[in-house]
């Protein structure tokens, strides 16, 4: 079994609600997040779309895992939230344990 195979699937999203628009995600994580005209903060589909749905949620790829950890961690809004997708459970963000 590779490495990739025995991790936890991972998914971002993030709550408009609470986005501050600073782009601190954007700046460590260009390929996962970007800023839209409203001037707040998206994920970006596998197909480099903006995804403005509220709680869209986008794959976490692996090699990107700590920058998208570094920004749950720096965001001044605390609306980054990172979950596994098999259960759901937030592993990174605000309501991570």
């Amino acid at each position: 079994m590779s490495v990739q195979q025995g991790q936890d699937l991972l998914e971002v999203w993030i709550d408009q609600d609470l986005c501050t628009g600073d782009g601190i995600c954007v700046q460590y994580a260009p390929e996962v997040f970007e800023l839209d005209i409203d001037g707040l903060a998206y994920v970006k589909g596998t197909e480099e779309e903006l995804l403005q749905a509220p709680g869209a949620t986008t794959p976490v790829p692996l090699p990107l895992l700590q920058d998208v950890v570094d920004s749950v961690k720096d965001c001044p809004g605390e609306c980054i939230h990172v979950r596994r997708v098999t259960d759901q459970v937030e592993v990174y963000g605000p309501e991570a344990d």
